[in-house]
């Protein structure tokens, strides 16, 4: 039974913590009034959300705060700092409110947790409750590479969104297609942003490996909202997407570009591995 609960919980957690990632899938071009072609708006608005995706990337770093409800398997808050100058790094406390994923967390001893992202890969800090079943090691570590032991092969899909969870990528992302918005002039936490708007399936993506995500995903339709500031920085997204497992909804907030960020990798006595907990070294079924 440990083995299984185990495997069981492993499995929840990979899944769960990649969502904590600050951009998943979105959307699409860029039009001032939907419907119309008018080649010359539609210039001037890619330009406008190449400039932010370019300052945006060239941040390094933000301190985030996000929400995330994904069906019935669980809602989650997740806040923190992020850099991504040179492979996601960063440190984020998880809070899960709701949803299947709450119940497991909380029958563990604990519904938030510590997650630690590193260029080769993340740790999750658990409770004591866990440690018990895990030989006393309260952190378990993901390489991203063996992620794609999910599901059949489909974990790999959650290692390549985890390290493209930077801001710039929403923005990205309504580059690839070719129907956003410009929605107009909106105040985020007191200050004056642009919000752009649009959707997108994954035939509209052109790059291969954003498609591919959607497509593990099981991602229809999503849509994507976006707010860019004075400084061409991107300070709030909404995102939605009809999902296999369910509606997938995320908002976040961004703030204190350039921020400092640290993430310590836990002490090598207190960790246990991702597939050596999934059987992947050990020979368990």
């Amino acid at each position: 039974m440990q083995g299984t609960t185990v495997r069981r919980v492993g499995l929840g957690l990979a899944v769960a913590t990649a969502l904590t990632g600050v951009a998943a899938c979105t959307s699409q071009g860029s039009s001032d009034t939907p419907g119309r072609d008018d080649r010359a708006v539609r210039g001037r608005s890619l330009a406008a959300l190449r400039s932010a995706e370019r300052v945006t990337e060239h941040a390094g770093s933000a301190r985030v705060e996000s929400t995330t409800t994904m069906g019935s398997l669980m809602s989650m808050t997740a806040d923190g700092t992020l850099g991504w100058s040179d492979g996601i790094t960063g440190t984020l406390t998880i809070r899960y409110t709701g949803g299947t994923m709450a119940d497991t967390m909380r029958r563990l001893g604990t519904t938030s947790m510590e997650a630690r992202y590193l260029p080769e890969a993340y740790y999750a800090r658990m409770g004591e409750k866990f440690a018990e079943q895990t030989g006393g090691r309260r952190w378990i570590r993901y390489a991203y590479k063996d992620l794609g032991a999910l599901s059949g092969g489909s974990g790999s899909h959650l290692g390549d969104q985890m390290r493209s969870t930077t801001p710039n990528q929403s923005v990205k992302l309504l580059l690839s297609s070719g129907d956003v918005r410009r929605v107009g002039e909106e105040t985020v936490r007191g200050k004056s942003a642009t919000h752009w708007s649009g959707t997108v399936t994954a035939a509209d993506v052109a790059d291969a490996a954003l498609r591919k995500q959607l497509t593990e995903a099981g991602v229809t339709t999503e849509t994507v909202d976006i707010w860019i500031d004075k400084r061409n920085l991107l300070v709030k997204k909404v995102e939605k997407a009809r999902m296999s497992t369910g509606l997938m909804t995320q908002t976040a907030h961004y703030a204190d570009y350039g921020v400092a960020v640290r993430a310590e990798r836990p002490p090598e006595s207190d960790t246990g591995d991702f597939a050596d907990l999934m059987g992947k070294r050990t020979g368990t079924p």
